[in-house]
């Protein structure tokens, strides 16, 4: 049964390329985000992307058995690429047969996908509002 889960993003929540850092919780406290940097930073090197010229953003997900790390950046013009990458007792796995993103990340999604319209797949695209936008501010 679908219970909302705690979404979080602060303006200063970006790592050291921009991409806006999203957080969604199970529990009440907080995330560690700590716990999903070094994840990110190893997708990131295996994607070859110019990041800090890249639309994107990150979810970090702790999920009810899992924790969940979304990349997802826009390319081709409008189009969204994504990475899930989920830790195992094995360690974090990317593997689109088994683990996506899921019905609690489609609300960052949305909003996402708004404010990529509003501005950057506009008349006067602007990365840098973009990266300072966030759910609940488009």
């Amino acid at each position: 049964m679908f219970v909302p889960r705690k979404t979080e993003s602060q303006p200063h929540w970006t790592d050291q390329d921009g991409i806006k850092i999203y957080t969604i919780t199970v529990h009440d406290a907080a995330v560690d985000q700590s716990r999903f940097s070094e994840r990110l930073n190893t997708v990131k090197q295996a994607k070859a992307l110019p990041w800090a010229e890249t639309a994107a953003f990150t979810i970090f997900h702790e999920g009810a058995g899992f924790l969940y790390l979304i990349l997802a950046w826009w390319g081709n013009d409008n189009e969204l690429f994504t990475s899930v990458s989920v830790l195992t007792e094995e360690g974090w796995v990317e593997d689109p047969g088994r683990f996506s993103f899921c019905v609690y990340d489609l609300e960052v999604f949305w909003a996402e996908r708004n404010i990529y319209i509003d501005t950057l797949y506009c008349a006067t695209p602007d990365i840098q509002k973009y990266r300072e936008q966030r759910m609940g501010e488009e």
